[in-house]
């Protein structure tokens, strides 16, 4: 299987999907703080549906739950690590300048639901498990969001959220999600009309994310954000230092090579919409969150089909 020309028309695909978002915004068809509206049904209508339909993909047994285990304590160990880590390298900076709490969060945290979900079933499409891996390692990134991730984006221990960590769309979907999981109840099998509706709003998530992508594109100066040298920095970060760390740390352990390339694939994603969406509810780091996420999803073009020479 050719990894690198599956990855590249795959991310060409979803980047095509931005451009009727910027066409309406730049037509003013859509104004720009109706942009929030999009955001709102993406993460508490699709992101859902999309998390119930991964897990949905294998019926339980012992060796998945192992598995999911395992993609759970990698993916926040991951993500952790390389959060504090920059933060070591950088905490000087922060008072200085809050880009600096931004492209630590952005450097580690990656849009492995809406873009990580469409590029695993491209390139891994006889292991549907790797989609149940998706909805195990965002639950593990929005539950290091909430504590870690807002302690370093903000600098103060009371916008860390235990609660709001535990209750989000994709933690609360697996409140439904698991008890179907673990009891092998199949949503298709007996509820098709249910299992229909799920699927095509699961399947609007790619679409709609890179929408508000396309929309965000056209309200923010293309000129100032592709001029600030330190985005390419995170985008080497995110899309080379990250996945090339997580892989490092699998290789060391004796996991089955299938598992080691879906955490792979999901670690080279680009930068979370996540972290804008967080910045904008602190009310900081707004513009460089944008331009984190705006560069890091369009450089995926290149990082991405790049990374996977190594698949």
């Amino acid at each position: 299987m050719n990894y690198f020309l599956i990855t590249a028309k795959n991310v060409l695909l979803m980047l095509a999907y931005a451009f009727p978002g910027y066409v309406l915004i730049k037509r003013k068809v859509i104004k720009p703080e109706s942009i929030s509206a999009f955001a709102a049904l993406l993460l508490f209508v699709n992101q859902p549906a999309l998390s119930l339909y991964s897990l949905q993909q294998e019926l339980y047994s012992p060796d998945l739950l192992r598995n999911m285990g395992i993609v759970l304590l990698i993916s926040m160990l991951s993500q952790g690590i390389m959060m504090v880590v920059l933060w070591l390298i950088w905490r000087k900076k922060y008072k200085q300048d809050i880009a600096y709490r931004v492209y630590t969060a952005a450097a580690a945290l990656g849009n492995v639901g809406f873009m990580g979900i469409p590029m695993l079933q491209a390139l891994l499409p006889d292991f549907p498990a790797a989609v149940c891996y998706s909805a195990v390692y965002l639950t593990g990134m929005n539950i290091l969001l909430w504590t870690l991730g807002a302690f370093l984006l903000t600098g103060k221990k009371e916008f860390i959220s235990v609660k709001k960590a535990l209750l989000n769309p994709a933690v609360l979907t697996l409140v439904v999600a698991l008890p179907l999981f673990f009891t092998r109840y199949s949503i298709a099998d007996n509820l098709p009309t249910v299992n229909s509706v799920m699927v095509i709003l699961a399947k609007m998530s790619t679409p709609m994310c890179m929408l508000i992508l396309g929309m965000r594109f056209g309200c923010v100066p293309l000129k100032k954000m592709f001029s600030e040298w330190r985005l390419y920095v995170n985008v080497l970060l995110k899309g080379v230092v990250f996945p090339l760390a997580c892989l490092g740390i699998m290789l060391l352990l004796p996991l089955e090579d299938n598992l080691v390339k879906s955490i792979y694939i999901m670690a080279c994603m680009p930068s979370a919409s996540l972290v804008l969406s967080l910045s904008e509810l602190f009310g900081d780091g707004q513009e460089c969150a944008c331009f984190c996420v705006l560069t890091s999803t369009t450089l995926s073009m290149v990082t991405v089909p790049l990374m996977m020479l190594l698949l």
